[in-house]
């Protein structure tokens, strides 16, 4: 689904998705299970903000413990707002990164302790730059690390292409992958056969944990806030959904 198809839909409401029997029947894991202290969790956000959305509940247990924590930027964000006069692509490249700091520290992470890479690649085509991401992540990761990054099936392009790449060097390091869908709560049906859930599981968020991801989401003000006319690029219905007490994973 193209990015224009994805903005134009007004999504799938969190009502509808309360009827899912497969998401209900998605097992429950708690954070410590997926990533004990210890284990290395590796990643991936294709823009400023996937962080926060595929795992801001996650991420906010890595408090006190970001040795064990290494965070990805593949792309600075500067095409979310085509043709806006307000947010053109030289302030969003300076803005979205801030964005994702000011998120990070409502986390409660210490951002002198955290090991953060920002890539800079051309935000919307990162297909293009696929083979370096993979190569990158080769470099980097180790037999054991946790992988995570957004759905190879999630709709957007940038997002669909760290999943492939993540899910390659993955398989060739030894490490195991967790892809996170964002875009899918949004053009998916609640038993969307296109989903693969049968990998599915949901992880636990406690209410301070999924209170800080709350905060953490509001410092993105340039996504969740409107531009002039415009409605803002994460749209409610969207936030509603990776805002409820766990974080859907595919493993």
């Amino acid at each position: 689904m193209s990015e224009n198809l994805i903005q134009a839909s007004q999504g799938t409401p969190w009502c509808a998705w309360q009827h899912s029997a497969r998401l209900a029947r998605a097992r429950w894991l708690r954070p410590e299970q997926l990533c004990p202290p210890g284990r290395r969790l590796v990643l991936v956000a294709p823009h400023p903000d996937d962080e926060v959305l595929m795992a801001g509940g996650l991420l906010a247990g890595f408090a006190g413990r970001e040795q064990d924590l290494l965070l990805i930027s593949a792309t600075d964000g500067e095409s979310s707002h085509p043709g806006s006069a307000h947010w053109t692509e030289h302030r969003l490249r300076r803005q979205r990164p801030l964005e994702s700091r000011h998120a990070l520290q409502q986390l409660e992470l210490d951002l002198n302790r955290l090991d953060w890479r920002r890539l800079h690649l051309k935000d919307g085509a990162l297909p293009r730059d696929e083979a370096f991401l993979t190569n990158h992540l080769n470099q980097l990761l180790k037999p054991d690390d946790l992988l995570l990054t957004t759905w190879r099936g999630d709709g957007h392009c940038d997002h669909e292409a760290a999943g492939r790449a993540c899910a390659q060097a993955a398989q060739a390091r030894r490490a195991q992958l967790a892809e996170v869908p964002v875009w899918a709560w949004h053009w998916a049906r609640p038993d969307d056969p296109r989903l693969p859930w049968a990998r599915a599981l949901r992880i636990q968020l406690d209410e301070n944990h999924l209170a800080r991801k709350r905060q953490a989401l509001a410092c993105h003000a340039s996504q969740v806030q409107a531009d002039d006319q415009r409605p803002p690029v994460l749209p409610s219905r969207l936030q509603a959904c990776l805002l409820q007490p766990f974080e859907l994973m595919f493993l």
